[in-house]
């Protein structure tokens, strides 16, 4: 309760630091990932897990709710998985290159992005997983190379705008080119 500064639940399960977190209006309506390899789903009703699932070989990095579709994506260092919601399914694992994961989000257009640790960013096709576009972060002046990491991904509302929290203390906000072909950006 925000009033009266008291926790209303305490969820608990996890082995681990939990380290993601993901909301929507639908159950699950909390989904975490945590250090110990493992994502939750669960009833708030309840105020427990019903579902804890196990795909995970790392610690679970970063969590992503499909803003239309009732799927979430789960992401640890060395891979992407995607699930279905209420109960998890496994749907599929997306490939990623071999640097480490960090954040996720994907928007309406089916646009799924990936954060890394090395300051890359990879954008994927949701339904098909295909990356289509890699970019690296450009860390700022005066910031050593080694804090190009991004560490928080998401779009804005109208799903049309990138933002990413990195490493070198900045906030970028990244926009599509909507000039841009395959010729100009292979």
């Amino acid at each position: 309760d925000i009033r009266t500064k008291n926790q209303i639940y305490c969820l608990s399960g996890h082995k681990d630091t939990v380290g993601s977190v993901a909301c929507q209006a639908t159950d699950p309506q909390i989904i975490s990932g945590s250090q110990d390899s493992t994502v939750r789903l669960w009833d708030l009703a309840a105020g427990k897990a019903y579902s804890t699932l196990t795909h995970h070989k790392k610690s679970v990095r970063g969590i992503c709710v499909h803003p239309t579709k009732h799927l979430f994506a789960t992401a640890s260092s060395d891979n992407i998985k995607q699930w279905q919601c209420p109960d998890g399914v496994f749907m599929k694992n997306v490939e990623t290159h071999k640097a480490i994961v960090n954040c996720i989000a994907v928007n309406r257009d089916d646009v799924f992005v990936a954060g890394y640790d090395n300051g890359s960013i990879q954008f994927f096709d949701w339904r098909t997983g295909y990356n289509f576009q890699t970019e690296k972060t450009q860390v700022q002046p005066g910031s050593l190379e080694s804090e190009a990491g991004i560490y928080a991904t998401t779009f804005d509302v109208t799903g049309t705008r990138l933002i990413t929290c990195e490493a070198d203390k900045t906030i970028k906000i990244w926009k599509e080119d909507e000039n841009a072909t395959q010729e100009t950006h292979p």
